[in-house]
């Protein structure tokens, strides 16, 4: 194990820390309050400590996929808890489990909150609260590997272990090259959107937190009604917005590339789209059927619907109304599909993602076909091209070890004693960075009331389901720490 390398990017990364840490200081002079002298001062630890670290760097930068997953595994934590502290100075989030509980559901762009009065959190605070949504949503690691030219090491390992996805390619020759390509689209989006928003007549501050909200398919609200006080035209603006920041983002390079045929024959977003209008035509059938929502027209009623099926299967979590409790059951269970399935693979969303689902279903599909054909070679493709044995038993394994992980977190935060419907959406809120649940945890709840235990279960869950379950369980693993173990021996990336 390469602790010298991990140490030093560790550094790096609570420089960069340091950095946007400054941001919601600048906020807090433009709307003078006090409270942001507690995010000035964590800015000067961090960069204290960052430089510190990173005056002198290691002659041995290589490492291998172990030093990948620890470097992202640890980077998140170190993330979260220096982030965190800056709502406990200032007394917005007074206690630190709480505080590192929104911080870490910043970070991973889960928007599962402990707060019951959102709006009384000062303009720093708030504003910070949803640029971690911003900072995580493409990932930390990424954002340092386009900037910082860290050379003589294996860089594909580290943003294959924070970036989300069965498998992650180069799309340009070097690791650099992509990480910039992969920001210049996710700061287009995300300026594209503040500008339909402004032209929307929504408040600048509102119109950057909901961007930066929407970018990292977060959902972090500056009001206690989520997005349901805002006009119809701006909760279309952030629907869309939230749709097309869940498309994997190698269509938008092709998009840019003008490969246009590709992007014709780009399967994961053809089923992404598919399973959205499907979800959309089920729920609106349901509304009508089952006389729901009696006081909206039908583009009313469409417009919450869409909403709420981007919201719910890109994991954003922003919401209009409480579908918990104004929709009927069929409608929630379409969204609690929709919570596991997420979005696609290398894009800024949650949950399993499309690309598994799709392979999982194929890879069934052949199993069945082998039944009644025995000797007949049958290739699973997607995106017209055979999928590799490796990645077929890379998504076997991450859907055991996801369930596991999942079925464990619900018998633990059971011992609180609140409903079934509460702890296993609570939980699937968390591990698939959504946000909002049923019950309890519904869209107009709070994860306040659940106990230390449990929150810092559902810490877990959110950094394990933003790095895609292996860099945090690899922490537990005694033979991954082992220094005299070759990296080659132990995992291979």
């Amino acid at each position: 194990m390469n602790f010298k390398a991990i140490l030093y990017i560790l550094g790096w990364v609570l420089n960069i820390e340091g950095i946007f840490l400054i941001l919601p200081f600048i906020v807090s002079v433009i709307y003078n309050e006090p409270q942001g002298k507690a995010f000035i001062i964590m800015a000067g630890i961090c960069l204290l400590i960052g430089s510190l670290i990173v005056i002198k760097k290691p002659k041995n930068m290589n490492f291998f996929a172990r030093e990948g997953f620890a470097i992202a595994s640890t980077s998140w934590i170190v993330l979260s808890v220096f982030g965190c502290l800056p709502f406990v100075i200032n007394g917005d989030i007074p206690t630190f489990t709480d505080a590192l509980f929104e911080t870490v559901s910043g970070f991973t762009t889960t928007g599962a909150s402990i707060l019951s009065d959102v709006e009384a959190l000062s303009h720093a605070s708030l504003f910070w609260r949803s640029f971690t949504h911003w900072i995580g949503g493409m990932g930390v690691l990424v954002f340092l590997l386009a900037l910082i030219p860290i050379t003589g090491g294996t860089h594909m390992h580290i943003m294959r272990a924070e970036s989300p996805g069965p498998s992650v390619d180069k799309l340009m020759p070097k690791v650099r090259q992509t990480a910039a390509m992969l920001y210049f689209i996710y700061i287009t989006l995300t300026i594209l959107e503040i500008i339909f928003l402004l032209a929307g007549k929504m408040p600048v501050f509102d119109a950057l937190t909901i961007s930066f909200g929407t970018a990292g398919t977060g959902g972090f609200g500056i009001k206690n009604s989520s997005m349901a006080d805002y006009t119809p035209y701006i909760q279309w603006v952030v629907g869309i917005f939230m749709m097309l920041f869940g498309i994997n983002f190698s269509f938008y390079f092709l998009l840019i590339m003008r490969r246009f045929s590709q992007t014709i024959r780009f399967e994961e977003v053809r089923n992404y789209l598919l399973i959205i209008i499907s979800a959309v035509v089920i729920i609106m059938v349901s509304l009508f059927t089952s006389g729901s929502l009696l006081d909206m027209n039908f583009s009313e009623k469409l417009r919450h619907t869409f909403f709420q099926v981007s919201s719910i299967i890109t994991t954003t979590g922003f919401s209009t109304l409480d579908y918990d409790t104004q929709w009927p059951q069929i409608a929630c269970t379409v969204l609690i599909g929709l919570m596991f399935i997420g979005a696609c693979a290398g894009s800024t969303g949650g949950g399993i993602k499309v690309s598994r689902i799709s392979i999982m279903a194929k890879t069934i599909k052949k199993e069945l076909n082998l039944f009644f054909h025995p000797k007949r070679v049958i290739k699973i493709k997607s995106e017209h091209k055979a999928v590799q044995h490796e990645v077929i038993r890379s998504i076997n394994v991450f859907f055991i070890a996801y369930m596991i992980v999942f079925a464990v977190s619900v018998l633990i935060i059971s011992a609180d004693g609140h409903d079934f419907t509460t702890n296993f959406t609570a939980v699937a809120a968390t591990i698939n960075n959504i946000g909002p649940g049923l019950s309890k945890a519904g869209p107009t709840e709070n994860f306040g009331f659940f106990s230390h235990l449990s929150k810092y279960v559902m810490i877990f869950d959110m950094l394990a389901g933003r790095l895609e379950i292996y860099p945090m369980l690899i922490l537990f693993v005694p033979e991954f720490w082992k220094g005299l173990i070759s990296p080659n021996s132990v995992i291979r990336g």
